[in-house]
């Protein structure tokens, strides 16, 4: 077992990372962050978002387990004060992992070349000043005419993040569905949009057609400036991500805590 850890700089952070060091070589597991086996991230659910970036090229062998010292969490099934049970766990159970679905983001040039991008939690394409005009498509048929901010194409992981934030339903991270919601999409007598988050089946795609020489387009947050594009294309990955599953994480009693609250915190 190949074992690299991930984390941010947070004094919390770093006392943890020390701590689980000592754990994993007093088993003496091997340390690799070039071609690791199991990818341990220490912080919150951006750290964890950016060491799946760091080893996307190696995704499909790779699973990961996340550690949180952070405020909220999805992605982190642990926190500091299990270590040693995690690492207990990590090095008695045979390995058994949880596979979510990603999103495969294609952009297409007005000169044919092609560039593709893996997405753990969404895809935005936006315009920052200007009105975003575009055709969106569902399995290459007109679906509509989007006027607006712009659109957010989301995985299940990732309904509980910017797309939620959009008005977007929460979806359990083992349906293998793409979810579409609308950036402030202008409706009225003249223009008309659908103006409701839409799920797609795992076949299907969507393709957006920008009507603009410039717009942004985000993967995960990171910006990208995107000029003379032609189309963008978003379907269901053929790749997935893996988090080792140790039986103790329930999606729903997460997203109630996170979102809602103990009852304990009722007034």
């Amino acid at each position: 077992m190949r074992v690299a850890i991930a984390h941010n700089n947070n004094d919390e952070t770093l006392k943890v990372v020390a701590r689980l060091k000592q754990l994993l070589e007093e088993k003496d597991v091997v340390f690799d962050a070039k071609y690791p086996d199991i990818v341990i991230t220490v912080g919150g659910d951006g750290t964890l978002i950016n060491a799946f970036h760091r080893y996307v090229n190696q995704v499909s062998s790779i699973r990961f387990i996340g550690i949180h010292t952070g405020h909220l969490g999805f992605y982190t099934d642990w926190y500091s004060d299990n270590l040693d049970k995690m690492v207990d766990a990590l090095l008695m159970h045979e390995p058994e992992s949880a596979s979510y679905p990603l999103l495969e983001v294609t952009l297409v040039t007005e000169a044919g070349e092609k560039k593709r991008y893996l997405a753990l939690n969404e895809s935005a394409v936006k315009r920052v000043s200007h009105t975003l005009e575009a055709n969106i498509y569902i399995d290459d048929q007109l679906f509509e005419n989007f006027r607006g901010d712009g659109v957010c194409i989301s995985t299940p992981t990732g309904s509980t993040a910017y797309n939620k934030s959009l008005g977007g339903a929460v979806i359990h991270p083992r349906l293998k569905a793409l979810q579409m919601t609308e950036i402030a999409s202008i409706n009225n007598r003249i223009f008309r949009t659908l103006s409701s988050p839409i799920v797609l089946a795992p076949d299907q795609w969507i393709t957006v057609v920008p009507n603009a020489d410039h717009f942004v387009m985000t993967v995960d947050g990171s910006r990208l400036n995107v000029l003379n594009a032609k189309k963008i294309i978003f379907r269901i990955s053929s790749h997935v991500i893996q988090f080792d599953r140790f039986g103790h994480h329930h999606f729903w009693t997460r997203v109630k805590n996170s979102f809602i609250g103990d009852d304990n915190d009722a007034v």
